[in-house]
């Protein structure tokens, strides 16, 4: 079919006239100007005559026989900046942008997906796009029942707001699932932090002889005894979740939830029963699940952090692959449970964390026990005994092609984990993802290119990985989207804690990013080691804590990095992190007179 008339619908435009205006109304006029476009017609081609991809896309539509309105940038006044406009609506650097039904659907290659697939009809007959709110089923539906979709939840009930949260957890490969509250709850921040204990208290029994405790030299630790306490205690978390949105009477569906039409979404439950809801506005809060090698056997025969915090026996000798800080972590607490363990790490630790303090972690780790296999990946795993545990005979490659095999009683992967985003169903509204890490790109105010679907947490692009952020990133959307407020989640100078045997604690800056943004030559560093007083009468780990603090010399030597090695560096850094945010300079740390005796103080030590 042919395109419509342009000029028809360039003089219809009330705005067009105004668009040699000044200041900022070209702006204003130009955003309603591509409002009027894009509802002008169910099928929307914004694009150029000399684009060939853009000629490309008219050409399949009139083959697909789609009446459309195709607007050419280069053709009507003031077309480059309606162009610059519309790259920041879209969130896309190029030309052409498609719009079905007011719903930014992307460019010629996500069209060509779409017609193959046989959505690109579905989306184009769907009416339910076009419901009048007041019909939807709900106000907002949050998929992903994490810590930061429940917050935005509840937050939206409380103005009144009708909230439907789905969240269903798909069995990992060995089976194991859990209940309401994400991944923080069930396998990750609590059951980690837990164990992280159970492995200080078995050093505090060797340090407590030194203090004159009589300690019985065969003191054994029951895996089962530990594991059954801490799943309890989640259980006890799951089942208050969950009458805390009966009480903020948010509706709860344990269904996994997929797009189906821009408004409508499909919740399938355990026993395969469907249901189907829409509404007004969408949350996307669906979080990560832990990443697999691809290699022979290992779904078969590893476990991953999903697994680990409820397995029912002891794993026993273990090899812990990756260098991230779950790998860390739990190579950590499982050495202090008494295990043997090794570390297997393809390149460096800690990526994205200050390297000067990764590499102490390791070194410290290494000095205690941990086994480190540098530069070396599996390439296959095998089942030598069927056990609980068993035995697996390990195959690896180290970076100069050398090959080896180890036999091990469990295989921890922790390589990284991927956005639960490619199977929900978000090329039906038109979401746009990052097509090779499943990520969501979004606005300052959380929102995708799809004006009225949202995304917090673990699946944003270029964001944070933590809680409580995507605790705090849900509330402050739910109080501007329903409760008038514009207050922003902040993700700079964002504190953070890893878990290790020896704790790191950071806010702000690692060193590497602080010279890069502002030049080595303008970064003081200040550092120093020092021993926590209840480890000098056990006479361990002298001065092997460590802090630093990076400032930026031409702004008055504000802190904009702060980084300790201690135990209880998280309760330290959270400290410290306030006073970061107000604009902390080295300065006032001097001027602060410190608590004696306690980590912390060294912080406040001239000098320093």
């Amino acid at each position: 079919m042919s395109p419509l008339a342009l000029e028809d619908q360039c003089s219809k435009s009330p705005t067009y006239k105004m668009k040699q205006k000044e200041g900022n109304q070209w702006r204003s006029c130009l955003e309603m100007e591509i409002e009027e476009y894009i509802c002008s017609s169910d099928v929307v081609i914004f694009g150029k005559t000399s684009c060939e991809s853009c000629e490309k896309v008219k050409d399949l539509f009139d083959k697909m026989d789609i009446t459309y309105l195709a607007v050419d940038v280069n053709k009507i006044d003031n077309g480059h900046k309606l162009e610059e406009l519309l790259y920041e609506r879209t969130m896309e650097t190029s030309l052409p942008s498609v719009f079905v039904k007011e719903k930014h659907i992307g460019n010629y290659d996500e069209i060509l997906k779409l017609s193959k697939e046989g959505l690109f009809q579905k989306l184009l007959e769907s009416k339910e796009d076009n419901l009048n709110p007041a019909v939807y089923d709900y106000d907002l539906i949050v998929i992903g029942g994490g810590s930061g979709g429940l917050a935005a939840s509840k937050e939206a009930a409380k103005y009144g707001k009708k909230v439907l949260v789905l969240d269903y957890v798909k069995p990992s490969p060995l089976g194991t699932t859990w209940g309401l509250g994400g991944t923080c709850v069930n396998v990750g921040c609590i059951p980690k932090k837990l164990m992280h204990q159970a492995a200080i208290l078995k050093q505090a029994l060797k340090d407590s002889q030194k203090y004159g405790w009589k300690v019985d030299d065969n003191i054994q630790h029951s895996w089962e005894t530990m594991t059954e306490s801490i799943q309890n205690y989640i259980g006890s978390l799951n089942w208050n979740y969950r009458v805390s949105l009966m009480e903020n009477k948010v509706k709860y569906e344990n269904g996994y939830g997929e797009f189906v039409e821009p408004h409508k979404i499909k919740s399938t439950n355990r026993r395969g029963n469907i249901k189907y809801f829409t509404a007004e506005r969408f949350l996307i809060a669906t979080g990560e699940r832990p990443r697999y090698l691809g290699i022979p056997g290992d779904k078969e025969y590893c476990i991953t952090s999903d697994d680990l915090f409820s397995l029912p026996y002891c794993p026993g000798k273990t090899l812990v692959v990756g260098a991230s800080y779950v790998a860390l972590e739990c190579a950590g607490f499982l050495l202090g449970l008494g295990l043997d363990v090794t570390v297997m790490v393809r390149s460096i630790l800690l990526r994205g964390f200050d390297q000067q303090m990764a590499n102490k972690i390791g070194e410290h780790m290494d000095e205690h026990g941990v086994k480190f296999i540098k530069q070396s990946v599996p390439t296959k795993i095998e089942q030598v005994e069927a056990g609980t545990p068993g035995k697996l005979k390990v195959t690896s490659q180290a970076a100069d092609g050398t090959e080896m095999t180890e036999e091990y009683n469990t295989v921890l992967l922790a390589v990284g984990r991927d956005a639960c985003t490619k199977n929900i169903g978000l090329e039906i509204p038109g979401v746009k993802i990052n097509e090779k890490t499943g990520k969501i790109p979004v606005t300052d105010e959380e929102q995708t290119n799809v004006p009225y679907v949202y995304a917090i947490g673990d699946v944003l692009e270029d964001k944070l990985e933590l809680t409580p952020v995507a605790i705090q990133a849900g509330r402050l959307l739910a109080r501007r989207l329903y409760g008038q407020a514009t207050v922003k989640c902040d993700y700079v100078n964002v504190p953070t804690t890893v878990f290790t045997p020896l704790e790191y604690g950071s806010c702000g800056l690692s060193e590497e990013n602080a010279i890069k943004k502002y030049g080595e030559e303008n970064l003081e560093v200040y550092h120093s080691y020092f021993w926590p007083l209840e480890w000098t009468v056990p006479s361990r780990d002298n001065n092997k804590c460590y802090a630093k603090i990076l400032c930026n010399i031409k702004d008055n030597e504000r802190v904009v990095g702060f980084h300790v090695l201690s135990p209880n560096a998280g309760e330290i850094t959270q400290g410290f992190a306030a006073a970061i945010k107000c604009g902390l300079t080295k300065d006032q740390l001097d001027d602060t007179i410190g608590i004696h005796p306690v980590c912390a103080e060294v912080c406040t030590t001239p000098g320093y």
